[in-house]
């Protein structure tokens, strides 16, 4: 039996829960050339996604070759509130474009829809319980050069379940190789940071479980913007 296995068993078999290790880092692998979209500035994806666990082992698991990861770098959070990351990507299919996944030790957990179109994409902005509701919430922007809808996943009994969307923010331009804002909380609720569709504004947006609100921060740069996301603007 190959030593994959071998771990798979002694994590996953009965009575063995505490032997589960929890993720420490995330890597994209295996760069690829199968998918000729270039929104991130260059002709090169990402194959495989590389994990390393808190053993120190690593688990390196391989997209079929109708998909990529379309992806600045993964990000580790806890989505699922029980103490441990998760990790969020960002999964493109070669056909019907970008969907975003959540991954755990053991491989994919969920899934959203892709957006149904080749050469479309999303752009992460973060995670947090927006809405103090005690679950986690991710924020992307759907189509963030075409028609930039701030969207809210919520991480679910084992899934991902639309929680909200609102229209007219972005956070990437074509060809950036860094996705702009992200999330602070720097006195109440955590709030995420995007500009407004033309680039002219940096917007402060909340979500209280039933409207998503946004908040004028003033003209957009890219110093003002990476100073509003640590809280000094």
């Amino acid at each position: 039996m190959a030593r994959g296995a071998i771990l798979a068993l002694s994590l996953w078999g009965p009575g063995q829960g505490a032997l589960a290790q929890t993720i420490t880092a995330a890597a994209y692998a295996e760069p690829t050339d199968r998918y000729d979209h270039a929104v991130l500035g260059d002709a090169l994806e990402w194959g495989a996604l590389r994990l390393t666990l808190s053993d120190g082992s690593e688990r390196l698991y391989r997209l079929p070759e109708a998909l990529v990861f379309e992806d600045i770098a993964p990000r580790l959070a806890d989505v699922d509130g029980d103490g441990a990351p998760e990790v969020i990507v960002v999964e493109t299919a070669l056909a019907t474009g970008a969907r975003l996944a959540v991954w755990g030790a053991e491989g994919r957990r969920a899934a959203t829809p892709h957006i149904g179109q080749t050469h479309r994409w999303l752009a992460p902005v973060g995670a947090a319980d927006f809405d103090g509701d005690g679950k986690i919430e991710i924020a992307v922007v759907d189509r963030p050069h075409l028609a930039r809808i701030l969207t809210l996943w919520r991480y679910e009994a084992g899934s991902l379940r639309l929680a909200a969307t609102a229209s007219g923010f972005t956070n990437h331009r074509i060809g950036w190789d860094y996705i702009a804002g992200g999330v602070r909380q720097c006195a109440g609720a955590p709030e995420m940071i995007v500009a407004d569709p033309d680039w002219r504004r940096i917007l402060a947006v909340r979500f209280d479980g039933a409207q998503v609100t946004a908040k004028d921060l003033g003209r957009y740069s890219a110093e003002a913007m990476r100073a509003a996301t640590l809280c000094r603007g």
